[in-house]
């Protein structure tokens, strides 16, 4: 067995954190995902990209159990979430955190009482103790310790979605989902968050799903990239991979104008379950 195949052996073992088979979601007469099947590994920075319009929010949604799915099946750390209980259900909730693009937090709250939402809608625990946690969590972030007495409307664009990520890892999840983390941030601000994502992501031994049009995240901070299009995944594999593909949308997105300039970095070693080079097309 060469090294190559090897690698392959490995990667066909790893049993996903979330696994999408045969999802399909329509909305009225317009179906939006068709067949789709996707897999996340442990432990990885999985990019999710596709043209605006595609469905990458709704499949997002849709794993999180915002959307109802007209066929398929989902598993999240091994449970098939259509055929658990509601006490098991909440338990995977709490396992996931999730951080919206805007940040999405509650403008009457200070810092500190956003990052205790989770706490007090799943936890039962002392004020006190919400409050240590919820400081342990703005340090985790990069946060000053005065950040926590300011409510959203003092915060900058990269304070709020650190604040925001904070409180996407309130409850330590095994899973977080990203949505756009770097928009509207300025380059240095996002460069700081992109390196922040790995940190957690080492630190606490996170599965992050991240959406993102942002190609400066997807060459330095993601292990696999998938790509939705036509209602489903017609790719999914490492950034180096995804160069070598024919279809127009794809060989628009790494190789125009933006992306001509950009160079894959040397990427840091990565654990047993996202060595190789999977290479996937639908």
């Amino acid at each position: 067995m060469n090294e190559n195949q090897a690698a392959a052996t490995a990667i066909d073992k790893i049993d996903p954190v979330i696994s999408v088979r045969g999802v399909t979601v329509r909305f009225g007469s317009k179906t939006v995902l068709n067949n789709l099947d996707l897999d996340v590994r442990r432990g990885e920075i999985l990019g999710f990209i596709g043209p605006s319009g595609a469905g990458k929010s709704v499949l997002t949604g849709t794993i999180l159990g915002l959307n109802r799915k007209l066929a398929g099946d989902i598993s999240i750390l091994g449970k098939n979430i259509g055929k658990i209980s509601q006490a098991e259900k909440i338990g995977i909730d709490m396992r996931m955190g999730v951080l919206f693009q805007q940040g999405a937090l509650f403008s009457g709250l200070t810092v500190l009482e956003n990052i205790q939402v989770p706490m007090r809608e799943y936890l039962q625990i002392s004020p006190a103790l919400m409050d240590e946690l919820a400081r342990v969590k703005i340090e985790l972030v990069g946060l000053a310790a005065d950040a926590a007495e300011k409510y959203p409307a003092e915060l900058s664009g990269g304070m709020i979605k650190r604040a925001a990520l904070a409180r996407a890892l309130a409850l330590d999840p095994a899973i977080v989902f990203l949505d756009e983390p770097t928009s509207g941030l300025d380059p240095i601000s996002a460069s700081a968050f992109d390196e922040l994502i790995v940190s957690l992501r080492d630190i606490m031994g996170l599965t992050v799903y991240m959406v993102t049009h942002d190609l400066d995240s997807i060459y330095s901070v993601c292990d696999r990239i998938a790509v939705l299009g036509d209602k489903h995944i017609i790719a999914e594999g490492t950034v180096a991979y995804m160069q070598q593909l024919d279809n127009p949308w794809i060989k628009a997105y790494f190789h125009g104008r933006r992306a001509r300039q950009m160079v894959v970095p040397a990427k840091r070693s990565l654990r047993p379950s996202q060595a190789g080079e999977e290479q996937v097309t639908r």
